[in-house]
């Protein structure tokens, strides 16, 4: 019975992580949420943070852009997370559990969006050519929770119930070389997805800052705080410090660098 009811608190904190399609963007279905959420559930919550800390990093770059839909991190993060506490195990067992689940329930997603949301859609659409705007908001809420939120709590309930038992005996046959393995594509993954955002985001105008960041980091030992520190006075210098003190200087149209009342350069008017 216990376990019972841990799997519908499991199918609710998926289904309230799919909520972004009601709610908007509110980073509900991220893995430092989900899997927080599920180690408060398995009665572990640093674990899930931990857990989570570890899912976030390997799905760093997994966000839906135009029809490329990332694999499934809600579902993945939940299970990968409480299977992994509930045989004890570490947070590469949890990531290697956690992908290959969000891929498959990927699947079911999609087959969801192809053969249920369709029917809701076309209602909609005949409701609004009648003109009933009450028609059209019953469909996008029956049809974003019988084709997303239901379908995934479900799964997720049902996986649970049916799955511990089963992944303890493939934990149990897995070699120990095989889960330092994982251990190892753990650190190796959170680096690929940063790797993967650094493409789309580097480039000639911003490539000194990596490095700068990367030189503090590596050769003079500052912690990520301290980074962050020197990012965010660095930004505000570059952005225009000046304006926080309302201390806006003159401006020219010559070449040469705006002044500022004290003599110095007027960043807010500087191009970088």
């Amino acid at each position: 019975m216990e376990q019972f009811g841990t799997a519908i608190l499991l199918a609710l904190a998926a289904m309230l992580a799919n909520g972004e399609y009601l709610f908007g963007s509110s980073m509900l279905s991220r893995p430092l949420v989900t899997c927080t959420l599920a180690g408060l559930i398995m009665g572990d919550v640093q674990m899930g943070i931990i857990m989570g800390a570890t899912l976030e990093l390997a799905f760093v770059g997994s966000f839906s852009i135009g029809a490329s839909i990332p694999p499934e991190i809600i579902s993945g993060s939940i299970l990968g997370t409480a299977f992994a506490i509930a045989t004890g195990e570490s947070t590469a067992v949890a990531l290697a559990l956690g992908i290959p689940i969000a891929s498959l329930v990927l699947v079911v997603k999609n087959l969801c969006f192809i053969f249920v949301l369709p029917y809701f859609v076309h209602k909609a659409d005949k409701y609004a050519l009648e003109g009933n705007s009450r028609g059209i908001s019953r469909m996008q809420l029956l049809g974003g929770f019988l084709s997303i939120n239901l379908p995934i709590g479900i799964i997720v309930a049902t996986s649970y119930l049916v799955g511990s038992p089963v992944i303890q005996n493939v934990l149990d046959a897995i070699p120990a070389f095989v889960i330092a393995g994982l251990g190892i594509a753990t650190g190796l993954l959170p680096a690929y997805g940063f790797a993967l955002l650094l493409k789309l985001m580097v480039n000639k105008k911003n490539a000194v800052f990596f490095v700068f960041g990367f030189a503090l980091a590596v050769y003079l030992k500052v912690p990520v705080t301290g980074v962050a520190i020197f990012g965010a006075c660095l930004a505000l210098i570059l952005t225009g410090y000046a304006t926080l003190k309302n201390d806006n200087g003159p401006t020219n149209n010559n070449t040469e660098p705006a002044l500022a009342n004290d003599g110095g350069i007027n960043y807010e008017d500087e191009e970088f």
